[in-house]
């Protein structure tokens, strides 16, 4: 089994992080992985794409257009840009929130993040959209998006190893003094997934 992942979001969200704890986790499991981020111009608030390739049959590290299983969206803009990424019947995991760029702040260009919701609907068969930047707030952090969105993930039953397996690594990979609100990061993202 195959499994292809693109992560999609801007810088300071934790998208390598997260490329990084799913890798981690198949690597456990006894698959093969092969990781690459794109990382934009910006540290902070820059484009960032990761990409996570886990199974047996592995060629490269970056997953070509229309052949990710998964799309998990960091933030809603980034989302869409990266759809092409996945195939017709890929899986999108989305976050609602949005980071506005310093263009739109500024008045130069606009964000609209309606028309961007729609979107997302009217073009994604298999779409999961939840405000998962609010449900790491209440978890503790709003840093822990990445992790609530990590918790969906699992939920859905698609990764090859299980939600235990995926949760001992995110605990393992974070320090000490965040490891509870992680675990409840984790764990609101799981449920949101049952609602």
């Amino acid at each position: 089994m195959n499994l292809n992942i693109v992560i999609t979001g801007v810088g300071g969200q934790g998208n390598v992080l997260a490329s990084r704890i799913l890798a981690q986790a198949a690597v456990e499991a006894g698959y093969k992985v092969r990781t690459s981020e794109a990382i934009g111009m910006a540290q902070r608030e820059g484009m960032v794409m990761s990409h996570v390739r886990m199974g047996e049959c592995l060629y490269g590290a970056v997953i070509p257009d229309g052949k990710a299983d998964v799309l998990l969206g960091f933030e809603l803009a980034e989302t869409i840009r990266g759809l092409p990424k996945l195939n017709k019947k890929g899986v999108v995991i989305a976050n609602k929130s949005c980071v506005i760029p310093v263009s739109a702040a500024l008045g130069i260009s606009s964000y609209q993040r309606d028309k961007l919701t729609r979107y997302l609907q009217d073009h994604v068969n298999n779409l999961h959209l939840f405000d998962a930047t609010a449900l790491a707030a209440q978890a503790g952090t709003v840093k822990a998006t990445n992790i609530v969105l990590l918790g969906a993930l699992a939920a859905l039953n698609l990764l090859p190893y299980t939600c235990a397996d995926l949760l001992n690594v995110v605990l393992e990979s974070v320090p000490s003094k965040f490891k509870d609100v992680n675990k409840r990061a984790f764990e609101l993202g799981y449920r949101a997934m049952e609602v």
